[in-house]
């Protein structure tokens, strides 16, 4: 992901600046990390992450404007080779197993102690999943078989249920042609359906070509 002699270069998002103080002051404390950048939504994250190059990114889960859900989705997308590191004072299972659904790399709690903090970030900057002690409930199987579709995933049903191909799709939500083939795969696995018309009635008899809500 980075080059092992060259510091690993962090950004923090999160909507509460004495926070966002706090864990960068936190982190320039080890030589090998640098802070690129402090922001306050998910949606200034996606604007500035190809200008700041981080390696890992420490997100928040409730910001204004884009949360981080959404963003997580939308970073993974455009910056693949970005960890997002969700830090959040949420503890509960199902935000853990939702912010990996939605492709963090990692979720740790603010409360816990710098070093692991530290070790968060290197474990995912090493390619592995890391959550936090006590959340590997959360990835427990929920028992009903169901597998919800992220916010995301929902944009991409909108706009195929519309007509579009995935080159109008590319180009609507500004990811690669390929993002979308991908996401098609992965709505017609969660849902059971093997045909891009079957994807279409699926969002017919579910309402969701009645509202456009999903749009970020």
């Amino acid at each position: 992901m980075t080059d092992a002699t060259l510091p690993l270069r962090i950004l923090i998002v999160d909507d509460h600046p004495m926070v966002a103080d706090g864990i960068r002051a936190l982190l320039e404390t080890y030589d090998d990390l640098t802070v690129v950048g402090t922001l306050s939504n998910g949606r200034e994250a996606i604007a500035r992450t190809a200008d700041l190059r981080p390696d890992v990114i420490l997100l928040d889960l409730n910001m204004p404007e884009m949360n981080g859900l959404a963003a997580t989705e939308i970073l993974r997308e455009r910056h693949p080779d970005v960890a997002v590191l969700i830090l959040s004072m949420h503890d509960a299972p199902e935000y853990v197993a939702t912010a990996l659904r939605h492709g963090a790399a990692g979720y740790c709690l603010k409360d816990q102690p710098t070093e692991e903090i530290r070790r968060a970030i290197d474990t995912v900057v090493a390619g592995e999943r890391y959550l936090c002690p006590g959340a590997e409930t959360a990835l427990e199987p929920s028992g009903d078989g169901s597998e919800p579709l992220t916010s995301r995933e929902q944009t991409i049903l909108l706009l195929l249920a519309q007509g579009r191909s995935n080159k109008q799709v590319a180009a609507d939500l500004d990811i690669s042609v390929r993002t979308v083939e991908t996401h098609r795969k992965n709505l017609k696995r969660k849902l059971g359906i093997s045909s891009t018309a079957g994807l279409t009635r699926y969002a017919m008899e579910h309402g969701v070509l009645q509202g456009t809500g999903f749009l970020h």
